[in-house]
C-alpha cells in the first residue's frame, strides 16, 4: 500500500505540476512561461518526486515506465496492474483538481474541438501543429524508448544513483522541448487519459495512441537495455 500511495502522489504531482503549468502559466499575455517553462515544469515534477517517494515505490509515475522496467527485468509482473491503477487514479485526481481550480475563472470552458485544450494530447487536427497520426506515433514511441533507456541506465547498479533523479527529470524536460508541437507530449498514458477524460470528444477517442506508442517504446527499451547494454559485472 505504501508503494501504491507513493505512485498515486507522484503521478498526481506530475499531472498537477506539468499540466497545471500549461493551463495556468503558459498563456498569460506577455508573462507566460511558454514551451520551455512547461517542459521544465514536467521535468521538475519527476525530479522532485523521484527524491521524495522514489525510494518507496521506485518512482515510476507512468504506466509506460512500469512496463519498461518490467521488460528490463527490474519490476515484477504481478505489480503491474496495481501500479497502473494507482497511477491512473492519481492522474485523474490531479486533472479533477485542475478542472476545479480552472472553473473558478470567469469564462472558463473546455473546447473539445481545439487542439491541446485542457493540456490534452492529440494528432491530426488535434496536434498543436497538425502532425499526422504516423508522426505522433513515431514521436511518442521513440521518445518513450529513450526515456526508458535513460531511466534504466541512470538507475543501473553500476551508475551513480544519487544523480538518477536529475538525469531522469532533465530527460523528460528534453522530451517536452522536442514534442510539445507534435502531440502536446505524452510519453505517459496516465497523463493522457486524465486530461482526455475531462475533454471528451475526439481527444478521448485518440487516447489509444498515447497508451500504445509509449508502452511499446518502453517495452522495446527494456529489452534493448536488458539484452544489449546491461552488464553483470564492471568491465
Amino acid at each position: 500500500m505504501r508503494k501504491l500511495l507513493a505512485e498515486f502522489f507522484g503521478t498526481y504531482w506530475l499531472v498537477f505540476g506539468g499540466c497545471g503549468s500549461a493551463l495556468f502559466a503558459a498563456g498569460i499575455p506577455n508573462l507566460g512561461i511558454g514551451f520551455v517553462g512547461v517542459s521544465l515544469a514536467f521535468g521538475l515534477t519527476v525530479l522532485t518526486m523521484a527524491y521524495a517517494v522514489g525510494h518507496i515505490s521506485g518512482g515510476h509515475f507512468n504506466p509506460a515506465v512500469s512496463f519498461g522496467l518490467w521488460a528490463g527485468g527490474r519490476f515484477s509482473a504481478k505489480e503491474l496492474v496495481p501500479y497502473i491503477i494507482a497511477q491512473c487514479v492519481g492522474a485523474i485526481a490531479a486533472a479533477g483538481t485542475l478542472f476545479t481550480i480552472a472553473s473558478g475563472k470567469v469564462g472558463f470552458a473546455i473546447d473539445a474541438t481545439k487542439a491541446g485544450t485542457f493540456a490534452s494530447n492529440g494528432f491530426g487536427t488535434f496536434s498543436p501543429d497538425e502532425y499526422s497520426m504516423q508522426s505522433a506515433f513515431i514521436a511518442e514511441f521513440i521518445l518513450t524508448l529513450f526515456f526508458l533507456l535513460v531511466i534504466l541506465g541512470a538507475t543501473d547498479k553500476f551508475a551513480n544513483g544519487k544523480f538518477a533523479g536529475i538525469a531522469i527529470g532533465l530527460a523528460l524536460t528534453l522530451i517536452h522541448l522536442i514534442s510539445i508541437p507534435i502531440t502536446n507530449t505524452s510519453v505517459n498514458p496516465a497523463r493522457s487519459l486524465s486530461q482526455a477524460i475531462f475533454v471528451g470528444g475526439e481527444p478521448l477517442s485518440q487516447v489509444w495512441l498515447f497508451w500504445l506508442a509509449p508502452i511499446l517504446g518502453a517495452i522495446v527499451a527494456g529489452l534493448i537495455y536488458k539484452n544489449l547494454l546491461q552488464e553483470d559485472e564492471i568491465a
